[in-house]
């Protein structure tokens, strides 16, 4: 077969054949070393070219080739550096943290609460318990209706559904809905939801305080805060007895913040608090509200004050104020408040049990002694005189003193027989001033001036109550030290705790034995035949004081503003009851108001307690 070729085609091979027998041709003339040969000349460009190149940083000859490794070395290994430094501070010195913020987002911490200690009355009655309840929180990643899931709550929980909505929205996997909700409460609302297939909401065991006396003893027992902590009262006096170890559950959560079933948990279990009895009565303690509240109606006081105790051992069986507390509205802080602890008053007469017995203990007189006191007797800049209106001069006994509460008679006694510093000595022997320790926070100490602070009418005006202002725990305190043969002991609420008797030691004797004899046959004369007799208990032998001490305003005292109290314990020889009444900011003299609060209160006492009647 015969294959024919383009002309064009066959020309160009001829041409290309002529070319390469030409190059060929010169190829063999030409002579080997000749440098000005045109085609010698191009060879020599081209290579000083090459070797400027492989001079380069990097470049391809021996030259550039180590010098560019030594830098990309020298890179490498700063890196390299940088590197390690950064591996090195996130192992060793931030591996900790790191850890901890791993394990937090893969793990929830649910605290497991220690239920709260009990809190006992004296005769073994629950005043203060914790009861199982639930806490309510939602993951609002996992709520897949959040208006159907407010009506739900709303329902069942009641409060506004915007509010639910709001909570229910948030960008966060937990977030409380209601804390310390009643277990019936709970399982409604899980029902519901359930019925209605909504997601979302959940449930943590919880504990919360309840009081089975409802407000009885309130500002005594105090109130716990929401989470569990006490807050006032003996709740906060004793919280680290009461509150004991919270415990924990650790449990392996997904992205959602959702359990993972099967996960790793790890539970801690809760430790409770310790149960503790308290001397309160709760009996007693209800009747005192009761009288006192109504007291302050009759006699239109600002406020009242009760406290009973048994002076041989410092027990407080009942105490409380005005206005009472309500566990349900505490709106008024004020309610909160013991007024006979944390409150300061002039004491008033109440105090001359204090100087008449300083005077005896030294020996300086006897009940029977008597001194001519006038009608008006000077102290400092100023006179004093007898409520009673006395015009004239009297002879009079200390007893009678005490017994019809003459306010001249005991300047008398203190600036002219007594004198200042022995009265001072025996004031602070007492314990006027300072605190009792009592186991109840916001006790204070009260105003009352050091001999080195008393000027012209100090000791003449705290003879008989005035010129010092103190809380009327302390009178409690020495009213018991006189009922006690002398020594004092410390008022007090606490009785046990766990199965531990708490020891409460009394103090120093403040006055001798057998004076405490002398005052206290001085004091029932008060109730036989003086200022106290609408105090008197049918059947009991009582010794006690009364005062009716001015209150202090802006520029001097207030007209017609006292502190009307009553102080004395039953039955005298053998005391086993205390009881001190107090009104507060009231136009009326103990003898025509606080005596017959006494009254209703003793009789109250010896009855509840069951005090014996004198034959």
């Amino acid at each position: 077969m015969v294959m024919l070729r383009s002309p064009r085609r066959r020309r160009a091979s001829r041409q290309t054949s002529a070319r390469l027998a030409s190059v060929r041709s010169s190829r063999r003339h030409t002579r080997p070393g000749r440098r000005n040969h045109p085609e010698a000349s191009y060879d020599e460009a081209s290579r000083a070219r090459y070797r400027v190149r492989a001079a380069r940083p990097g470049g391809s000859g021996s030259g550039g080739a180590d010098h560019g490794l030594s830098i990309t070395r020298k890179v490498f290994l700063a890196l390299f550096g940088v590197v390690a430094a950064r591996l090195g501070f996130l192992q060793i010195i931030d591996g900790g943290n790191l850890a901890a913020k791993a394990e937090s987002q893969r793990t929830n911490r649910i605290v497991l609460h220690a239920k709260r200690g009990t809190i006992f009355d004296r005769n073994g009655n629950v005043l203060a318990m914790s009861e199982d309840c639930e806490t309510i929180y939602a993951n609002p990643k996992e709520v897949n209706d959040p208006s159907g899931v407010a009506s739900a709550l709303v329902k069942v929980l009641g409060g506004d559904k915007q509010d639910y909505m709001d909570l229910l929205v948030m960008d966060t996997t937990f977030v409380y809905i209601q804390r310390q909700v009643d277990q019936d409460v709970a399982d409604e609302l899980q029902e519901l939801l359930a019925d209605r297939e909504l997601r979302g909401i959940y449930y943590l065991a919880d504990t919360k305080r309840v009081y089975p006396y409802g407000n009885v003893a309130a500002q005594v027992l105090g109130m716990v805060n929401v989470d569990g902590q006490g807050a006032t009262g003996l709740e906060l006096q004793y919280n680290d007895l009461l509150t004991g170890t919270d415990g924990e559950m650790l449990i392996e959560t997904g992205l959602t913040g959702t359990p993972i079933a099967g996960g790793a948990s790890h539970v801690t279990e809760a430790k409770n608090g310790t149960d503790i009895v308290i001397s309160i009565d709760v009996d007693l303690q209800q009747a005192c509200e009761q009288i006192i509240k109504q007291a302050v109606e009759t006699y239109s006081s600002d406020s009242g004050s009760v406290m009973v105790t048994d002076p041989k051992t410092g027990e407080i069986l009942a105490a409380c104020s005005t206005p009472l507390a309500d566990f349900s509205d505490l709106s008024d802080a004020s309610a909160l408040n013991l007024k006979p602890v944390s409150s300061s008053f002039e004491p008033g007469s109440v105090f001359k049990v204090i100087t008449t017995s300083i005077g005896l203990d030294l020996g300086l007189y006897t009940p029977e002694t008597v001194y001519n006191v006038p009608a008006f007797y000077k102290v400092g800049e100023s006179y004093v005189s007898d409520s009673d209106g006395r015009d004239y001069a009297q002879d009079m006994p200390v007893r009678y003193m005490l017994s019809h509460s003459s306010n001249p008679a005991m300047a008398l006694l203190v600036q002219e027989v007594i004198g200042a510093e022995a009265f001072s000595e025996g004031v602070d022997r007492y314990g006027i001033g300072h605190l009792t320790g009592i186991d109840f926070p916001g006790e204070t100490e009260g105003i009352v001036k050091t001999l080195a602070e008393y000027d012209g009418s100090t000791a003449g005006s705290m003879a008989f109550g005035q010129g010092l202002a103190i809380p009327m725990v302390q009178i409690v305190r020495a009213f018991g030290a006189v009922a006690n043969g002398g020594v004092p002991t410390t008022p007090h609420f606490l009785v046990a705790k766990g199965e531990e008797t708490v020891d409460w030691p009394a103090g120093d004797p403040v006055i001798a034995d057998e004076t405490s004899h002398l005052e206290i046959d001085m004091m029932r004369d008060v109730v036989t035949q003086g200022t106290g007799v609408k105090g008197q208990v049918e059947g009991y032998d009582i010794a006690a004081k009364t005062g009716t001490g001015e209150q202090a305003g802006e520029g001097g005292y207030l007209d017609w503003s006292y502190v009307a109290s009553m102080c004395g314990f039953a039955n005298a020889d053998e005391p086993e009851v205390l009881v001190y009444v107090g009104l507060n900011h009231l136009a009326a003299l103990a003898s025509q108001s606080s005596s017959y609060v006494f009254h209703d209160v003793m009789t109250q006492a010896v009855n509840i307690l069951g005090v014996p009647t004198v034959g």
